[in-house]
């Protein structure tokens, strides 16, 4: 009787030990993903633009044509920089309203 009572117990505290570190990690990722959508939301409404998945995926592209625009300036290759600004450009313009 003695060793039952030592594995329930043993059992019930592993139990606890899991659910305490479940508990903790949910809380975890909740905050990080009202954190993630609160930035999400800040951002769409400072620029005028939708919260979709497609606006905020252009605004990315955007964002890295306007990038490589800088690297071929600094590379001094004018055209290029040219063609990748206005590129970046339009698909920002296309997404901020």
């Amino acid at each position: 009787m003695h060793v039952e009572g030592f594995f329930g117990w043993l059992g019930q505290a592993l139990g606890e030990m899991i659910r305490f570190i479940v508990d903790g990690l949910s809380g975890l990722f909740n905050l990080l993903a009202n954190a993630g959508g609160n930035f999400i939301d800040g951002l769409a409404r400072t620029l005028g633009m939708d919260t979709s998945l497609v606006s905020i995926l252009a605004l990315i592209v955007g964002l890295m044509l306007l990038y490589s625009a800088v690297r071929a300036f600094m590379r001094a290759s004018i055209i290029l920089g040219i063609i990748w600004a206005l590129l970046g450009l339009w698909v920002l313009s296309w997404v901020v309203h």
